[in-house]
């Protein structure tokens, strides 16, 4: 049986709005769950950092009284210390899972390694290399991309960081507003 061509432009005019929308949407939940995921990375991250170990910051010269403008910050919330977390904080992303959300039909992220490496609970959740990689992958280009407000964001500390900047900030999230807080 042929199809005639009015058949074909129909069937496309109708199919090709629903798969840009739906790829679309694929691609805009694996950039909210990346960033989302690269926050949440990010906070435990600093949370390990031994609250006593500072660095100094300011300049070395000596004044004209003789005094140094030096002062000791916490080395955590330092730019430095940012800078080498953002380096590596993507090869967390293994530690993920994607979940379709039956609903919303939604990708979210999920953690199925705990921090210790235990495999947790991952029924429902895909971890195929493929679903990972995309995930990493879309990690390091918001690092890439978003460098200066994720140091921005990181170097003092935030309310509700995942919003602010995954959000309001970058756009990532323009659906966040029905992504609970402590989802990831």
């Amino acid at each position: 049986m042929v199809i005639p061509k009015s058949r074909w432009l129909l069937l496309t005019v109708l199919l090709v709005p629903f798969f840009t929308g739906t790829l679309a949407r694929r691609g805009q939940d694996v950039h909210c769950g990346a960033c989302r995921a690269l926050v949440d990375e990010m906070e435990w991250e600093i949370s390990q950092v031994d609250p006593k170990k500072t660095i100094q910051k300011g300049s070395f010269r000596i004044n004209p009284d003789g005094s140094q403008s030096i002062i000791e910050v916490p080395y955590s919330r330092t730019e430095a210390h940012l800078m080498e977390l953002l380096e590596h904080v993507c090869e967390n992303m293994k530690a993920y899972g994607e979940k379709i959300e039956p609903d919303t039909r939604r990708k979210t992220y999920v953690r199925v390694l705990s921090r210790d490496g235990k495999r947790m609970d991952a029924s429902n959740t895909n971890i195929e290399r493929d679903a990972i990689s995309d995930l990493k992958f879309t990690c390091e280009r918001i690092v890439e991309e978003y460098e200066d407000e994720l140091i921005e964001f990181f170097s003092r500390e935030t309310n509700n960081v995942k919003d602010k900047l995954c959000s309001k900030r970058t756009d990532l999230c323009d659906h966040a507003v029905h992504i609970p807080h402590d989802e990831l």
